[in-house]
């Protein structure tokens, strides 16, 4: 038999315990896979857990994690925070910065010195580097010590930081890119005119599972409908607008419209509604699923995705989607898998909204449609052989 060859990943943060995380569970269990699969996988990250305040909470080092060898190295502490959020909310707000602004921000966002020593005396061991997401300064530093075998697997969004000159280098400087969806391909095309690089759509392998609808209402006494929302809570994810949204439902339409949260992040629910919300936080997979099974739609507010690990959870649960038609990956997948609906603006939310209620065969149709979608789209023999088609 031959040697394995050798790759690495790179992400912020490697999540353990009650974190949560879309693109550091996507690199994760990419990782986890390969390494089932004759590979030799580290994973390259921070000391970090919490993204919002980004401290060294791990012991710095290298411990085995499942099947993949974590090298922990500390997030460097003398990040100027001050000229960080200065030059981003300039950037939020569309300014034109120069490129030295830009590499300030670079320079003042999550970095690790002792990480980008690691790569430049042990990189040239590694088949592969693969890192992301594209918007860290871990990222864009690491990208530029092994680019030859450096893949870039970015979750891009349309946002104004992909507007970079920067970043728009960066995904030149690299390898190649592996990408979740078409939509996400494309974005980047037309912002980097990248068609003379390698660029394979992978996306992620989703673990089939049942789930008990029944357990979720009698163990939270829940009989109305409620709309779930899974994951990160936070603006840029469009979770204060999905706050307003069914509070204005419930107030203009009189139904008993509940709304259930898990994940983590904080929430400010207007007076009128919070009797009506359920924050579960960080529940366990199971739990997580059985409350999927059992919501009127699974509810995805936010325009900044490239996949949608949630999403694409809910399907198997066999629960509707309702999504923002603002993001072009969500809608995508809705589309493709005649699984839900999107909405602009609120009287479409409460148009489908009422819809789901009044029509519970279609509201089932559309949860089984989206099932058979993941399951024909995103079984790890599907999306095994994407990556490895990638990587060779």
């Amino acid at each position: 038999m031959g040697t394995k060859r050798r790759i690495a990943f790179v992400a912020p943060r490697f999540l353990l315990g009650k974190s949560v995380g879309g693109a550091e569970t996507l690199l994760r269990r990419l990782a986890e896979h390969l390494a089932t699969h004759d590979y030799d996988v580290d994973f390259l990250t921070t000391c970090a857990q919490d993204h919002f305040t980004w401290a060294n909470a791990i012991e710095p080092g290298t411990r085995r994690v499942g099947p993949l060898n974590v090298y922990f190295f500390p997030v460097d502490e003398d990040r100027n925070k001050d000229s960080f959020l200065a030059i981003q909310d300039r950037i939020c707000h569309g300014a034109v910065i120069s490129r030295e602004e830009e590499l300030e921000w670079h320079r003042n966002n999550i970095n690790s010195k002792p990480l980008y020593d690691y790569l430049r005396k042990a990189g040239k061991d590694y088949h592969r580097i693969i890192m992301g997401p594209y918007l860290f300064g871990l990222i864009y530093s690491a990208c530029l010590i092994q680019p030859d075998r450096t893949w870039l697997l970015p979750c891009l969004h349309d946002e104004p930081f992909a507007r970079l000159t920067t970043i728009r280098e960066m995904f030149h400087t690299v390898a190649g890119c592996l990408f979740n969806a078409l939509p996400e391909r494309d974005l980047a095309v037309r912002l980097y005119d990248i068609t003379d690089k390698p660029a394979h759509i992978v996306g992620l392998g989703i673990d089939d599972f049942t789930a008990d609808a029944k357990a979720f209402r009698c163990l939270h006494k829940i009989e109305s409908p409620f709309l779930i929302y899974s994951g990160r809570r936070e603006p840029l994810k469009g979770t204060p607008l999905l706050l307003d949204y069914v509070n204005a439902f419930r107030q203009r339409t009189q139904i008993d419209l509940r709304l259930v949260l898990t994940g983590t992040g904080p929430i400010d629910p207007p007076p009128s509604l919070a009797p009506y919300v359920l924050d579960l936080g960080f529940v366990t997979e199971t739990e997580k699923h059985n409350a999927m099974a059992a919501a009127l739609a699974f509810c995805h507010p936010s325009v900044n995705e490239s996949l949608s690990i949630v999403l694409l959870e809910a399907w198997l649960a066999g629960t509707p989607a309702l999504v923002h038609a603002g993001g072009e990956v969500m809608p995508y997948h809705c589309r493709l898998a005649n699984g839900g609906f999107w909405f602009r603006n609120y009287p479409e939310f409460e148009e489908f909204t009422m819809l789901l209620i009044a029509q519970p065969d279609m509201r089932r149709n559309l949860g089984v449609n989206g099932r058979q979608y993941v399951l024909r789209n995103y079984n790890w023999e599907t999306i095994g052989q994407r990556l490895c088609v990638a990587l060779t």
